[in-house]
């Protein structure tokens, strides 16, 4: 009896504070362990990064070496190193950004959830962006003085106008410069050619034709300018495509817009039908490549354009942008580059997959 009655008149003891977890994570004192913190850095890295969007991008090169009449060599590779670290930087930058509005409408993103800081996320960008300058500057001149307009414009939509009417506009010349930088890197490259006394640094690299390639000449494109002149009509088909799927992401948070996802279903239509006039020496790769990219880029626009819901509009853009690579496809096999077309293809399903766990958008 005298027990319980001390017991009562005791304090009660102090509750144990619970173990801190991130802001906004979700995640309780179970999933804080520090085994697999890595993991989960790794994880918030690959989210803010966009990781799944990445095999949107190195078509962009190939497809441009096609288009200038070339077979991908050490130049594309730059190219495409440097595209993949310009991209990288876009979207870390982006997030930057948009840190004070996602903590309102996508709390759960890296950067307003905690998981990434700011200052990380701005430094990343940065640091990708010099990579992506560097290896571009390996290509040769006139590939680092598209890689520097392509800079430009991917700094100039996330700080500047990604909220404008200009945002699809900067976005689709962004590609469209992408897929320029692959044909410029291409043919510009500076590399070691063997000659009759030994080798010679700094020599323009020995470039095999494809063989539909030709310049004003008759002969492969043998300058920057000439590259660009050739690639042009692929950037302005990458570009429309572009066009359509930022108008339709401008929507994403939201929904609410039936017109929009129409224009990118009919704009995605009509560059399938044009990619799948395939002429008979190019064989049935470009046609296979043009119902995929329509396959995958319309079907979501339809739904969105039905239910113009905020599900369905984010599906759209996803489907969007993972449409790219059999665009790329379609536009590289166009050129006669069907084995470049089928290696982009490969990379389709990898995309899917990867998509389910890491969001492209």
């Amino acid at each position: 009896m005298i027990r319980s009655l001390l017991a009562r008149l005791a304090p009660p003891a102090p509750a144990r504070a619970p173990r801190p977890t991130r802001p906004g994570s979700g995640r309780g004192p179970a999933d804080a362990a520090p085994g697999r913190g890595r993991r989960a850095r790794l994880r918030d890295w690959a989210e803010l990064l966009r990781v799944s969007a990445l095999f949107t991008v190195p078509g962009d090169a190939l497809a441009g070496a096609a288009a200038a009449g070339l077979r991908p060599h050490r130049g594309t590779a730059y190219a495409v190193g440097a595209s993949l670290c310009l991209y990288e930087a876009g979207m870390a930058l982006n997030d930057w950004a948009d840190r004070d509005e996602d903590a309102v409408d996508r709390p759960h993103r890296p950067v307003p959830s905690g998981r990434v800081s700011p200052t990380a996320a701005l430094g990343a960008a940065g640091l990708l962006t010099a990579a992506g300058l560097t290896l571009a500057a390996r290509a040769g001149r006139p590939a680092l003085a598209v890689a520097t307009a392509l800079t430009a414009t991917v700094w100039a939509y996330d700080l500047r106008l990604k909220h404008t009417p200009a945002a699809p506009t900067a976005m689709a010349a962004a590609r469209a410069l992408d897929l320029l930088l692959g044909a410029v890197a291409t043919v510009s490259a500076p590399t070691a050619t063997r000659t009759g006394r030994g080798t010679t640094a700094g020599a323009s690299t020995s470039r095999q034709v494809l063989p539909h390639g030709k310049g004003r000449d008759g002969g492969p494109p043998a300058t920057p300018g000439s590259a660009l002149r050739a690639a042009a009509p692929a950037a302005a088909a990458l570009a429309a495509h572009t066009y359509a799927v930022t108008a339709v992401s401008r929507h994403e948070a939201h929904g609410g817009s039936t017109l929009t996802p129409l224009t990118a279903l009919g704009t995605t239509t009509a560059l399938g039908l044009l990619l799948a006039r395939a002429r008979a020496t190019e064989g049935p790769v470009p046609a296979w490549s043009a119902a995929a990219y329509v396959r995958t880029a319309a079907v979501p626009c339809l739904h969105a354009a039905l239910n113009p819901s905020p599900p369905l509009t984010q599906r759209a853009v996803g489907g969007g942008i993972r449409a790219m690579i059999p665009l790329q496809a379609a536009l590289a096999a166009r050129s006669g580059a069907n084995g470049t077309a089928l290696a982009l293809l490969g990379l389709v399903p990898l995309a899917r997959t990867l998509a389910r766990k890491v969001s492209p958008t």
